[in-house]
């Protein structure tokens, strides 16, 4: 069964998916990272990108030739099929159709109210069909 962590608070929820991502790749976990739409994923995409001087985050989007081959796949479409099943980190406001066949599903939820409503009713839907749930509140600094 999928493990489900919901990380809240977050100040800003791409930089903090950044170190997530760094975090699980140290541990050698392919990640999938669900967007809201293409405009989050293009931003996104460049977040990877700069996040870091020191670190590289290979990553393409889902569909990509390479996205068998690639640890990092970005995508936007909540019913496409993905190569990856260990880490899913949600950062849109929606449920992915295929988030029960990941090993870990991370929610990450900003400080914006709209976002934390979203969060707490995929919190409700995740509580009432078993899943297992953990919450993180990110510190306010």
């Amino acid at each position: 069964m999928t493990r489900i962590d919901f990380h809240s608070n977050v100040p800003d929820k791409f930089a903090y998916a950044c170190r997530l991502i760094r975090k699980a790749r140290a541990g050698k976990s392919q990640v999938v990272v669900f967007l809201q739409n293409d405009a989050q994923l293009k931003a996104f995409d460049t977040a990877l990108w700069t996040f870091s001087d020191h670190d590289f985050l290979p990553h393409v989007v889902a569909g990509d030739a390479l996205a068998s081959q690639t640890p990092i796949i970005l995508t936007d479409d909540a019913t496409q099929e993905v190569p990856h099943h260990q880490v899913l980190i949600n950062l849109s406001s929606q449920t992915p159709d295929y988030f029960a066949r990941f090993e870990r599903l991370i929610e990450v939820l900003s400080d914006d109210e709209q976002d934390l409503a979203a969060g707490r009713e995929r919190y409700k839907s995740y509580k009432q069909r078993g899943y297992p749930l953990e919450l993180f509140g990110a510190k306010k600094t």
